[in-house]
């Protein structure tokens, strides 16, 4: 089980998403801090970072994001693509229903 999130309101957070997570680790715009489906899609961040620890999730995540940047998707195409994020999308979703 992860440990529980820091969340960070305001905090540094990659141009053109609305959070970052960084471990256990949120940093997440204040305008977007309310927002219930984008948290638990962090969340799942923040248990993927616990399983796979730094070295693990970096390396799934970036070589993911490099290959199909290798392909010759562009920056969201790519991003849309990282098993990491499809993962945390969905499950962010399936609480949604």
């Amino acid at each position: 089980m992860a440990k529980k999130p820091w969340v960070w309101v305001g905090g540094p957070v990659a141009p053109g998403a609305s959070a970052t997570t960084l471990g256990r680790l949120i940093l997440v715009r204040r305008e977007a801090a309310d927002d219930e489906h984008l948290m638990r899609h962090e969340r799942v961040h923040v248990q993927q970072w616990s399983e796979l620890g730094l070295v693990g999730f970096l390396r799934r995540y970036l070589g993911a994001y490099f290959r199909w940047r290798l392909y010759g998707y562009g920056h969201w195409a790519a991003y849309r693509r990282i098993p990491l994020e499809v993962e945390a999308e969905w499950q962010a979703r399936r609480a949604d229903i």
